[in-house]
C-alpha cells in the first residue's frame, strides 16, 4: 500500500470506519432488546458509550486522514455524514475501496500504475 492509496492512513481509516459500523450494530441490537423485546437496557448501557467513543474517533480520523489521502472537501463531508446513519461508515469505506480512493489491500479499482491495464508488451 503505497503511493496515492495512503498506506497506513487508509488502513487506519478502514479499521475505524468498520469499528464504528460494528459499534452501531451493537447499539441497535441493544435498542431492540430495550424497546421491543424485553425492556432490558444492558445492551444500550454497554454499547452506547462504546459507540459514542468510536464515533468521536471516526470524526477525528476523517479529519486527520483527509490530507494524506487527498480527499476533496465534498468527499470529506460525505465521510463525516456517513457517521450518522447506522452502518453508513462501512458502506462509505466499501465505496472508497471500489472507486480506488483508498487501497483495499488488493488491486484498486483505479490502478495507480499504467502497466496494470496496459496491453503493450
Amino acid at each position: 500500500m503505497t503511493g496515492t492509496s495512503g498506506g497506513k492512513h487508509a488502513v487506519w481509516f478502514r479499521w475505524v470506519a468498520i469499528a464504528e459500523a460494528v459499534s452501531w450494530t451493537g447499539l441497535l441490537i441493544g435498542m431492540l432488546f430495550k424497546y421491543v423485546l424485553s425492556d432490558n437496557e444492558i445492551g444500550v448501557k454497554i454499547f452506547g458509550p462504546i459507540h459514542g467513543g468510536i464515533f468521536v474517533v471516526y470524526v477525528l480520523t476523517v479529519l486527520v486522514v483527509r490530507g494524506p489521502l487527498r480527499w476533496s472537501w465534498p468527499v470529506t463531508l460525505l465521510a463525516l455524514a456517513a457517521g450518522v446513519p447506522p452502518l453508513f461508515t462501512w458502506l462509505f469505506e466499501v465505496w472508497m475501496v471500489r472507486t480506488g480512493r483508498i487501497d483495499g489491500g488488493r488491486e484498486t479499482a483505479v490502478p495507480s500504475r499504467t502497466s496494470v491495464n496496459s496491453t503493450a508488451a
